[in-house]
């Protein structure tokens, strides 16, 4: 394994190709256009296929073609470019298409700025387009993990024929680290259901229309029994010392790295503070609030939005503990901001 220098964005993306991911469709937008950037320079050199498409809308139904051949293939935006996709993303999920969907958030809503944000979590946590339908959510904290999720995301792809999402904020995609560059996957499963030509076998049709309500109703059925199971495996999420934390905050992508460090300040002043950071945002890892939310005092929610996951932790949390928030927009706060708050939510508290 060689550890290299790379940016955020261009680690997810060599992560895709070392997945085999041989097939990108998209359009440039600020902050994640560094991934086409990339893919366009190495696909055409290992057999791959590149298309810069008209817009967003023709590139994720050109995800839609190339995922039902079964290939892995991927899309890469930001905020209103993920908006422009989303009747697709509901196409993707109702077909049981497995790809990468690639979100590098920008501040919003409508055009917003290219400012760090994480103001997206409703629309990747919630489906975002139209119909009952999830797609996976992983939200890395590093450059190492913007590689090391492509590649996850694949095999969670292929494993339950779904669409995951990774999303990270502008300044992660844009961050450059040492990276520890995987070994190349060379075995992928099996895929009867593609469209790779009959080959002495009955045609596959893949389609999303059901015109019929008994048949729209098995569907979704079908498709929320692989969601349960999906709830009961893949919740995944990251704890720091909070075994005897009085303050729980709770905070994913690169805000929790720096949460880390104010939670370490903050002992330093006598004050119990852990951090669970969750790397799945859909499946939301509520097993990890609900370990904590009867021995610790508070939890806070900290975000760079005006506040999206605190739903999911008061939902966890059941109203065993009260669970106040912190954010910011367009900033990614320094560590002595984020301890002041600490301290603060502990003095409001009597802890």
């Amino acid at each position: 394994m060689n550890k290299v220098l790379m940016k955020g964005n261009e680690a997810l993306a060599e992560g895709a190709i070392l997945a085999g991911c041989r097939g990108f469709f998209g359009y440039p937008i600020t902050p994640s256009s560094e991934i086409a950037e990339y893919m366009a320079r190495k696909l055409p050199k290992i057999g791959g296929i590149f298309v810069q498409a008209e817009s967003e809308l023709a590139a994720i139904n050109m995800v839609y073609g190339g995922a039902a051949t079964g290939t892995r293939v991927m899309t890469a935006s930001s905020g209103p470019g993920l908006s422009l996709k989303q009747e697709g993303i509901s196409f993707i999920s109702e077909a049981e298409l497995p790809c990468l969907i690639v979100n590098i958030s920008r501040g919003g809503p409508g055009l917003g700025g290219i400012q760090p944000s994480q103001g997206d979590y409703f629309q990747a946590t919630r489906g975002g387009g139209h119909g009952d339908y999830h797609t996976m959510v992983l939200a890395p904290a590093s450059t190492q993990e913007m590689m090391d999720f492509a590649i996850l995301g694949y095999e969670l792809a292929d494993r339950y024929r779904i669409p995951v999402v990774i999303m990270a904020e502008g300044t992660l995609g844009n961050l450059m680290e040492p990276v520890i560059v995987r070994d190349e996957v060379t075995s992928f499963p099996e895929k009867p259901w593609a469209i790779s030509g009959c080959q002495g076998r009955k045609p596959n049709i893949v389609n999303t229309l059901h015109l019929t309500a008994e048949g729209l109703e098995q569907r979704n059925r079908h498709l929320f029994s692989k969601y349960k199971e999906i709830g009961m495996n893949e919740k995944r999420a990251e704890t720091f010392m909070v075994e005897d934390a009085d303050i729980v905050v709770v905070a994913f992508g690169l805000l929790a790295r720096v949460i880390k460090r104010s939670v370490i300040d903050a002992r330093k002043h006598g004050i119990k503070a852990g951090l669970i950071r969750p790397m799945t945002l859909w499946p939301f890892p509520d097993e990890h609030i609900k370990a904590v939310a009867d021995t610790c005092k508070v939890m806070l929610s900290m975000e760079i939005s005006m506040g999206q996951m605190i739903q999911d932790i008061r939902l966890a949390a059941e109203g065993r503990v009260p669970v106040e928030f912190y954010g910011r927009i367009g900033f990614l706060p320094n560590p002595e901001e984020l301890t002041r708050e600490i301290i603060a939510l502990a003095e409001r508290k009597g802890l």
